[in-house]
């Protein structure tokens, strides 16, 4: 045996090592349980890889990204085993670990019921008390398609070798442009192959390692995303390093679906989604609309003060518009078929940025306008497939709070950070306070247009910009639009749910490809530098988001009630009507419920109904001139003068804070 000389690399350590040859990743790392995988020159390998001379070793630890990725894709493998030793006609489809779990397709005759999805669990338990060796071992296409004859998913994979990341999402978890791999489990004593399943891996040593896992639900999926491919069904699960993270992950599921926005929007008589409609298009009802109105009009009021100018553009257009935009050849599959009439196509606008171009070059420029604010609520519609349509948060038709500014190069560092500063502090306002920053940038790809150069600049730029503001930057490498970098702004809500906020793009090729100009201070014409923003991104996701933050319980400045009053005996209806107007008249959002219901019913209703303050009055309060508070919590203060009482419900909608 010859010596092997490699580096164990962990974070800015280095040890150097001297091992026998044959040595693994596991030896290496021998009695560190939570090491499940090996890092070497950038990839993954198994703890079964024979380290080589000059190796620098780096152990993937469980809690890290990969290695959950790595627990995830296992834990997959394990159901997709036990799903075919009770369904043996079952075939597979694509199964690779995703945000907080993993799914399996799979092609059967009839459904999972969610008796079958305990009977798959159970099955899993004992296959990973058997500990199976997850083994790898490379094979040519040829002895892949013979060993997987019977797997037609499979097969098609093969072919896909190489483009299958395009061409299915999850399909990179099994076929990469090299070589291809089979992972074997194996018996732990005897050695004998138990099951097999195409993979890239790696995989954790054994099903032993796998140590909190639970089945979810099931539901239909075409496969490779396409609704004319066949209809799979899908397993969902979730899997974690120890079984109290998966307990807490249980009770944040159960906490997240108390604040599901589609079901509080039915609650609370928001908006709905009607049948008549189609997939992935809201109508807002009259609550829901006075949220939204209040989000419109504050966002205008603050726009107004920062120089902004509001315009407004149709719905459709001429297609030639998106191909002199860049669009339809980049985002076509995004937007709606063409509507043909008067002998031409026309398309409903999926953006309003070609728009917005027209309007700067409806007449001459002059440096002294720039930079232009232009602003618009712009309905917008985009073909999402059905799949992925998901209440407001994921639509089909929506409106954007879309700005875009028009400046020189000198002015673009400065109107960034501007830029970023203003979208910051308007979601603070809302609400929001915890935020990390996205940058996204171009990769080798040959999607994104315009020159090195330019793209260089935008980048920079937009670097400089963020580190102001003092919050997490996270690289995207290949993430940005195909005409520019971007950064996009994350915010976490009141669970601690990572959401996707606002993006702001610079763009130097839409002014090229439309021509755009200003005459410069020395008579010259010059192209000016386009950013684009959308500030909530649009207005119906921002709304779902923010009914999910709150759980319902919008602040005042923003309920659509704000306060509830309830008189003690219908003897004091008036008294309380007189109340409200005095408050309506003030710029208060307030009702009397003057019903028949008892008052303990029409508290229960109030408190159901989520409205930030009710207002008691009985006989005392009427000699008083006075009312009662009775807040969310429950708790109350009497007493108070209505005047006194106004004063306060202004004072909490002005400060725009949670009560």
């Amino acid at each position: 045996m010859s010596d092997v000389r490699v580096t164990v690399q962990r974070d800015s350590e280095r040890e150097e090592r001297v091992v026998t040859t044959g040595t693994t990743a596991a030896d290496l790392f021998q009695g560190e349980r939570s090491v499940v995988a090996a890092r070497v020159a950038g990839e993954l390998k198994d703890l079964a890889y024979e380290v080589a001379d000059g190796d620098a070793v780096e152990p993937v630890e469980i809690t890290s990204e990969d290695g959950l990725n790595i627990l995830r894709h296992s834990t997959a493998h394990v159901m997709a085993q036990a799903v075919q030793e009770l369904f043996p006609q079952a075939k597979l489809g694509i199964g690779p670990p995703i945000k907080d779990g993993f799914y399996y397709d799979f092609d059967v005759e009839t459904p999972f019921h969610p008796d079958d999805l305990k009977r798959i669990e159970k099955k899993m338990q004992e296959i990973q008390k058997r500990g199976q060796k997850f083994a790898r071992r490379a094979v040519s296409d040829d002895a892949a398609r013979e060993e997987l004859a019977d797997e037609p998913y499979k097969l098609e994979l093969i072919g896909l070798k190489g483009s299958a990341a395009d061409a299915a999402e999850g399909a990179s978890a099994e076929v990469g442009a090299g070589e291809l791999t089979i992972y074997d489990n194996l018996d732990a004593k005897t050695g004998e192959l138990c099951w097999k399943d195409l993979c890239r891996g790696p995989h954790l040593p054994s099903t032993r390692a796998i140590p909190a896992f639970k089945l979810m639900r099931s539901a239909a999926a075409y496969w490779r995303g396409s609704e004319k491919n066949k209809q799979l069904q899908r397993i969902y699960g979730t899997a974690w390093p120890t079984k109290d993270e998966l307990k807490a992950h249980l009770e944040f599921l159960v906490e997240a679906e108390k604040r599901d926005h589609r079901k509080l929007g039915a609650e609370l008589d928001l908006f709905s989604f009607p049948e008549e409609l189609g997939p992935g298009l809201a109508v807002f009802h009259p609550k829901g609309g006075v949220v939204r109105k209040v989000m419109e009009d504050y966002s205008r009021q603050r726009h107004e003060v920062s120089g902004y100018e509001f315009v407004n553009t149709p719905h459709l257009s001429k297609e030639r518009l998106f191909e002199i935009s860049g669009h339809l050849p980049h985002y076509g599959e995004s937007m709606f078929p063409a509507i043909e009439f008067d002998e031409q196509n026309y398309r409903l606008k999926a953006m309003n940025c070609p728009m917005h171009n027209l309007i700067f070059k409806s007449r001459g420029r002059s440096y002294r306008e720039l930079p232009l604010r232009l602003f618009e609520f712009g309905t917008v519609y985009r073909y999402e497939k059905s799949g992925v349509v998901h209440g407001l948060t994921r639509s089909r038709g929506f409106t954007q709070d879309d700005s875009h500014i028009y400046c020189t190069k000198e002015q673009m560092p400065e109107e960034l950070d501007t830029l970023l500063t203003f979208v910051l502090d308007l979601l603070r306002d809302y609400g929001l306070t915890e935020f990390e920053l996205e940058l996204s940038t171009r990769d080798e790809s040959d999607k994104f247009i315009g020159s090195d150069e330019d793209w260089e600049e935008a980048t920079e730029a937009l670097r400089q910009a963020a580190e102001k503001q003092g919050l997490p930057l996270v690289p995207d490498p290949g993430g940005a639009a195909y005409y520019g970098p971007k950064i996009s702004v994350q915010a976490k809500d009141a669970i601690g749910r990572s959401w996707q906020m606002s993006t702001l793009q610079v763009d130097f090729n839409q002014p090229k490809r439309f021509g755009l100009e200003y005459t410069a201070a020395d008579g010259s014409k010059q192209q000016p530098v386009m950013l684009h923003r959308a500030l909530f991104g649009s207005i119906e996701r921002f709304f779902g988001v923010l009914l999910e933050h709150y759980a319902g319980a919008f602040p005042a400045w923003l309920a659509p009630v704000q306060a509830t009053c309830i008189p003690i005996g219908d003897a004091h209806v008036p008294y309380l009507q007189e109340f409200a107007a005095q408050a309506k008249a003030k710029g208060l959002r307030v009702e009397v419920d003057s019903s028949s219901d008892r008052m303990q019913k029409k508290i229960r209703n109030a408190q159901k109904s989520k409205v930030p303050f009710m207002i008691i009055a009985g006989d005392e309060d009427v000699a008083n001139g006075a009312v009662s508070f009775r807040y969310r919590d429950g708790s109350q203060k009497n007493g108070i003068a209505r005047d006194e009482a106004i004063a306060e419900l202004l004072d909490v909608v002005e400060r725009r804070v949670q009560v």
